[in-house]
């Protein structure tokens, strides 16, 4: 619209420059070549135009197919972390590009709607968080970005593939974190996409100018020179690559000369170097896994195994809990999930109208889940912790009475001192990572505000199957619990003395494909003197 107002006044400007044209037809000719102008401006405002409404077709019928696709099954669609990923990107920064491109007519109902609905869209901390959730993945399952980028995930219902323009953005992201490791990856693999022959606004140069940076951060000068000569060879002029060619040959250079000045002092030492480096390996060897790779391995389902002779001791059984009068003509099926800390799992114990009342009354009302700050004993987020969370009430719905009820038949244990049910859904990778649920002694007021005393025991219901990732892991011990919809997990977190049992520290593995949905009980001390009777031995 407003070349066409420019066009108009030039236009203008023209004919009241010169008067009386029709007194010269010399003058008038001038005209001709003036209109002509006008018209091939003009043809070039209608190409433009033509290609904007394409380009804003091509996008509303993409986005129209993959919709479509979506909300047949939001949440399944929603579990491939690459979707959920993406979904987040275009409704935080694609949305804002096409609002641009199409913002020119003001009166346009879908702009006025658009631009009423984006405050409610993601942000640039959603962006940020859902990349970091694939980097996530993509470390603790040991995922190549070639596999993520093909949407090669197990389990995987809606295939995603991952753009030259989204391996771009993975690899900027943690570029802004000074996380080169991974800005290596997703730079690489922008460019491998690129070399393959993926059409993109991206330029290659481009792609490649942040590549070299992060492998020179991570001290690979002779690859950071050979990519520099491929930028040079790409663009000639390119001043960063230029200076950066210089810079890294003389560095090499120097290199070099300190590696040859050391030989002879490292000949001269060798014999000596090689015990000191047996020994050094001796005693890594004697070190124990750190905890972080522990629960790695165990979220891949490695890591410890329990041995065929403690395997023998687990059982299934039906349980009714002593004889319990709510239990005794339908006593629940127990599974033994490990022995120490004993772990036991209830197979149906929620149905699946009871999964879908909890759910419902929870949608309305999640919130980022909190954790106990141990200094102040108050509810405050986490980085660790990526979920959303409801508290759900058992006077709010029927529902919620039946399974505090339950849960209090199968464990024996009393429920008006335990905390209310909580409902979480996990996100984009979503997890959390290794935690107590109990109170050490560091933090005497872990619970002080509830007046209910330490966390006696945790009560795990999972309603939702998880097609991959998502287990519960105790890696101190080596145990994994894999969710089943329907199913509950139940463990005590204090020894009958009250001591914590430290063995029961767990984590909540990132979910890599799927939507994974659970509900706990944590019961407190209070109101069980009689129920557990407390022991006289520490660790008993």
């Amino acid at each position: 619209m407003g070349l066409c107002w420019f066009l108009l006044s030039f236009l203008f400007h023209s004919l009241y420059a010169h008067n009386d044209f029709f007194t010269s037809i010399g003058q008038m000719t001038d005209l001709l070549y003036t209109e002509k102008d006008l018209v091939t401006s003009l043809k070039e405002y209608i190409r433009q135009e033509e290609n904007r409404l394409e380009q804003v077709k091509e996008w509303a019928d993409k986005l129209d197919s993959l919709t479509n696709t979506a909300t047949q099954d939001p949440e399944g669609f929603l579990g491939h972390p690459v979707n959920a990923f993406k979904l987040v990107k275009r409704l935080n920064s694609e949305w804002g590009d096409l609002e641009s491109l199409v913002l020119k007519d003001t009166t346009n109902g879908f702009i006025s709607n658009l631009t009423m609905q984006r405050q409610f869209f993601p942000t640039e901390e959603d962006q940020t968080g859902a990349a970091k959730a694939l980097l996530r993945l993509q470390d603790t399952y040991q995922l190549s970005a070639n596999t993520i980028s093909n949407g090669d995930l197990p389990g995987v219902v809606h295939k995603s593939r991952m753009t030259v323009a989204d391996c771009f953005e993975l690899g900027k992201i943690a570029y802004s974190e000074a996380d080169y490791y991974h800005t290596e990856l997703w730079m690489a693999q922008a460019l491998t996409q690129l070399d393959e022959g993926e059409e993109s606004t991206i330029e290659k140069v481009t792609v490649m100018d942040y590549l070299n940076y992060a492998i020179y951060q991570q001290g690979e000068l002779e690859r950071a020179l050979e990519l520099t000569k491929r930028m040079l060879k790409l663009d000639p002029n390119h001043q960063r690559a230029n200076g950066n060619l210089k810079y890294f040959e003389f560095q090499l250079e120097k290199q070099r000369k300190a590696e040859a000045e050391k030989k002879e002092q490292e000949d001269k030492k060798r014999e000596k170097k090689v015990l000191d480096k047996r020994d050094a390996q001796r005693k890594r060897s004697k070190d124990p896994l750190p905890e972080r790779k522990k629960y790695e391995m165990l979220c891949r389902g490695e890591g410890v195994k329990m041995t065929p002779r403690r395997q023998s001791r687990l059982f299934c059984r039906y349980f009714d809990n002593n004889h319990n009068p709510w239990l005794l003509l339908a006593p629940v099926k127990q599974e033994d999930e490990w022995d120490r800390p004993r772990i036991v799992r209830y197979h149906d114990i929620i149905s699946d109208s009871e999964i879908k009342t909890v759910k419902e009354l929870a949608k309305p009302r999640l919130k980022r889940a909190t954790v106990h700050d141990p200094n102040t004993g108050k509810l405050t987020t986490a980085h660790y912790r990526v979920s959303k969370s409801a508290w759900l009430y058992e006077y709010e719905h029927s529902t919620i009475e039946k399974i505090n009820q339950r849960i209090e038949d199968v464990t024996g244990l009393e429920m008006d001192t335990a905390e209310e049910l909580q409902v979480a859904n996990y996100g984009v990778g979503g997890q959390y990572e290794p935690h107590f649920d109990f109170g050490r002694k560091d933090e005497p007021d872990a619970f002080k505000e509830l007046g209910t005393g330490n966390r006696i025991a945790t009560w795990l219901f999972y309603m939702s199957d998880v097609s991959a990732g998502g287990a519960t892991v105790f890696p101190d011990v080596g145990a994994a619990v894999w969710p089943k919809k329907g199913t509950a997990v139940f463990w005590y977190n204090l020894f009958a003395s009250g001591e914590g049992d430290y063995s029961t520290r767990h984590a909540a593995c990132p979910v890599l494909v799927g939507n994974k949905w659970v509900s706990n009980k944590w019961i407190h001390e209070r109101g069980q003197e009689f129920r557990r009777p407390c022991a006289m031995s520490e660790m008993e």
